[in-house]
Parts: structure tokens; sequence; C-alpha cells
């Protein structure tokens, strides 16, 4: 049977549509769920395998990326969160989701502590918003990264910059909770650009939680699900078939919701 995902939408969530699509590419079912109806039907969690908070400008960024909506669930479903969790389900966060969940205290959670908000996402070190793509390296056993050793894909987002104290970094490190790192790859050779885009901390692109079920990262898998959306596609397609092989239809953005789907098979 099919996994079923569930993506929060409301208050400024735009990216509902692609991630559904990314999830049921990839073998899944995924419904688009606004959160008052869920705090209207609180029973409708125990339906959905996978909780999907998706990309965008929640509320505005207004009083912080990610922060508003973060409140919200808090005050209104962290007692279902906090079940949940307790289950063998998995959580992505995806740029604003991200921010969402670190807002929230989901991620990184060290000691499992859900709720407190142990690290942060700062305005970029050029305090612009930054939409370029990027190379990402797995530094994790989540499920979410299996059998991924590296792969690119694009960021848009404006507070990215990871920060945290010298000792959570240190417990991040110590308990393998850095999932993706930048690193200079094909995409930044490419286009000439630094690795590290937003002066993020020890370059950390995303992070789990201490099971590896809870992940959450600043780039956008769902936005490099097939070959043409790369940017340097058509040099790649004249290499692929100079070289007599066969053009890929998808891109590396894939897998991450692949994974998600055979970790229920």
């Amino acid at each position: 049977m099919k996994p079923k995902a569930l993506i929060f939408s409301g208050y400024g969530l735009n990216c509902e549509e692609e991630t559904a699509f990314a999830f049921e590419t990839a073998g899944a079912t995924a419904q688009i769920i606004h959160i008052n109806d869920l705090i209207a039907k609180k029973t409708l969690f125990s339906r959905f395998q996978i909780l999907v908070f998706p990309g965008g400008f929640a509320y505005g960024d207004d009083i912080g990326s990610g922060n508003a909506y973060a409140q919200k669930i808090r005050n209104h479903l962290w007692p279902e969160i906090e079940q949940y969790l307790k289950g063998n389900n998995l959580v992505i966060g995806i740029c604003n989701g991200c921010q969402i969940l670190i807002n929230l205290g989901l991620l990184p959670g060290i000691n499992l502590q859900y709720g407190k908000r142990q690290v942060a996402l700062l305005h970029n070190e050029t305090a612009r918003y930054i939409d370029r793509w990027v190379d990402l390296k797995n530094e994790s056993n989540s499920p979410w990264l299996k059998d991924i050793k590296s792969f690119s894909a694009p960021i848009a987002h404006g507070e990215g910059k990871l920060y945290a104290t010298a000792e959570t970094l240190q417990e991040l490190k110590k308990r393998k909770l850095i999932a993706l790192r930048y690193f200079k790859g094909e995409m930044c050779n490419y286009q000439n650009l630094p690795a590290n885009p937003t002066g993020t901390l020890s370059d950390i692109a995303a992070v789990t939680d201490e099971t590896g079920r809870v992940f959450g990262l600043m780039p956008h898998p769902e936005r490099a699900l097939f070959f043409t959306q790369l940017p340097n596609w058509p040099l790649l397609k004249e290499t692929y078939l100079r070289n007599k092989k066969t053009v890929p239809t998808f891109g590396p953005g894939l897998q991450i919701f692949k994974n998600a789907v055979r970790f229920y098979q």
C-alpha cells in the first residue's frame, strides 16, 4: 500500500502543489490540507505516515521566517504533533517548512527534547534573498537520505544562516544531526559561485532529529525533480548524446521522496 503524505497549507505556504506532485511521482499519495482544517478535525493525522511542511512565506515572515506558523501549531496542534512523533512516521520541512520545524523545536531535537528551540536560522550573511543552485553532501544516516552521497538543488530564501552555540554545534556533530552541508561541486563550479551561499555555520544546509525521521532542509528538492530543471541540462544532454548514453528523465531531488516511500516498503 502506498504511504500517505499530509501536505500542510495556509497563510502563505506556497509550494504545496509541487511538493505533493513530488511525493506522488515517487510513489506515495499526497493530500494538501489547510492548517485550519487540521485544527477543526485533529483525527486527520492518524490517516498519514508522512507529515510535510512545504516552502513559502508563511505569514509574510513578518516576525521571522516560520515563526508565526510554528506558534499556531504549538497553540493548536501540539499534543497531536507529540503523539505523531511517537509513531513510525516521517516528517520533512523544506525551506520555510524547515524554518517552521526549527522554530517549533522539532529540530534538531537534541535528547529528543521536542518543543525546545535549540538552533536558529538568521538572515543570510549578504542580507539578501538568494535564489540559486547549490551542491550538497550527505553526512547523515537518515532514511530520507538513504543511498545519497551528494546531490544538487536550488535554494530560495532570505533567512538560511543557521546559528547555534558552540556547545550545541558540538552536540550536533557528536550525535550526527547535521544532515547536509554545502560544498563546491558541479553546480558551483558550473556557475562559478561560492559553495556556502548564506554564511551558515559549518556549511550546514539541513539537520535531522536523533531518530533521523524528522528532516529539515533549506534547499528545494521538489524543484530538482527533472533533468531539464538543472541549469546546465543542455550541456549535459549533449555530453550524454555524444557519449551514446541515455539522457535522464529525472533530476537528483526525486531520490529524497523515493526514500520516504521506500521507508514503508
